[in-house]
């Protein structure tokens, strides 16, 4: 442990990266282990804009630095104004770690990650990343050398990262809370009723129209099935249009917009249809949750469909491709859903397979390394000032 620590310092470990909750989520599983060690750390996340940052910090007590940068686009005229960006945010991280200097930076993807993770770097602070996806994306790609050791969900990661970097398969961390959910409190707060079986739909905080769209297209089906209810998290945007659907049929449902108590969603959920998103599936693995996975299909490099194939492989979920098209993937998913809904033993079978590749301690292992290697790098600083 880091000596300054125990003489009464504050220490700050600042964390890169946001914008979504895929970005945002590990993070913080990460500060919550980081502080049950340490508990007078200070945790300042430098994230974005997005609504969505503010929300979810603003369920905590870290600090939140916005930042404004525009996404890396293709066409060459808007590129002097996203290097404008990026130069304000990087003097505004430099100002920042010379007024606080953190002990680690912890990027965390996307391109909000880029200014803090480089200008730390460039300072001198021990950099780490976070890397949940089975293929690293462009922000971790690119500040793949700058880190002393890149966290890995899985050993898939490995051959796309530079051959000297320490790559450490720990798995993605995820938030106490999801190991601990009890599954009574879940159905109450979310007043499902007694029904044995929860069927829980979700397109993570924003929503995924082709999801809702999909399982809508499947309502007739769903509802002959007696022993199922359904939590369907729809995203705020089709909210009225999901609910109207349900009302046409007689199946128990509750149709939210979004939860901040995903961990008691899961907990409630006896089979989930879901995007693949890599914290998503890392609390899937966690909770011993069988899963359908539809993976986001707009990315080009289709990313998320990587990562679903790694729960895939082990027995814990079936994938069906997004066609982006509310034919195809209503028959799909009907194809794919049946034998699951009819068959406990099979979805026992998943479950124990996803609780057999999920990382529960994965948050605690990753804050060890950190504090480990911030403190050594601690003591050599202050050697070196000693010997000077």
């Amino acid at each position: 442990m880091i000596a300054m620590i125990e003489t009464g310092y504050s220490p700050t470990v600042a964390f890169a990266g946001g914008g979504t909750g895929g970005h945002l989520f590990p993070a913080l599983a990460v500060s919550e282990a980081l502080q049950a060690r340490v508990p007078n750390l200070r945790c300042v996340f430098f994230g974005t804009s997005r609504p969505v940052d503010a929300t979810i910090l603003g369920q905590t007590s870290h600090e939140l630095i916005s930042q404004n940068l525009p996404a890396l686009r293709r066409a060459p005229w808007t590129w002097p104004d996203a290097a404008l960006c990026y130069w304000r945010e990087a003097k505004r991280c430099r100002a920042r770690f010379a007024a606080d200097r953190p002990i680690a930076v912890v990027g965390t993807g996307s391109i909000s990650s880029v200014p803090a993770v480089r200008e730390a770097y460039r300072a001198g602070i021990p950099v780490y990343l976070l890397n949940p996806d089975a293929k690293p994306g462009r922000a971790n790609a690119h500040l793949a050398s700058m880190a002393r050791v890149i966290f890995a969900q899985w050993d898939e990661t490995i051959p796309y990262l530079p051959t000297q970097s320490d790559v450490q398969v720990l798995g993605c961390p995820v938030r106490a809370r999801f190991v601990a959910a009890d599954r009574h409190r879940a159905r109450t707060h979310f007043q499902l009723d007694e029904r044995p079986y929860t069927l829980l739909v979700t397109g993570a905080s924003q929503g995924a129209r082709t999801i809702n769209e999909a399982v809508v297209a499947n309502l007739g089906f769903l509802d002959t099935l007696r022993e199922w209810q359904v939590l369907h998290l729809s995203g705020e945007a089709d909210l009225d249009r999901v609910r109207a659907a349900y009302n046409g049929y007689s199946i128990p449902a509750q149709v939210l917009p979004f939860t901040h108590e995903m961990p008691l969603a899961l907990a409630a959920a006896d089979l989930v249809v879901s995007r693949a998103g890599a914290s998503t599936l890392a609390e899937l693995a966690v909770v011993g949750c069988p899963s359908v996975l539809m993976p986001y299909p707009f990315h080009k490099d289709m990313h998320q469909l990587d990562n679903a194939r790694c729960l895939e492989t082990v027995g814990a979920s079936r994938v069906v491709v997004d066609r982006v098209d509310k034919s195809r993937n209503a028959l799909q998913l009907r194809k794919t859903l049946e034998p699951l809904l009819a068959s406990e033993a099979l979805r026992s079978s998943m479950a124990q397979a996803a609780r057999c590749a999920g990382r529960p301690n994965a948050a605690q292992d990753v804050a060890d390394v950190v504090l480990d290697m911030a403190g050594a790098s601690a003591q050599a600083a202050t050697c070196e000032m000693v010997m000077r």
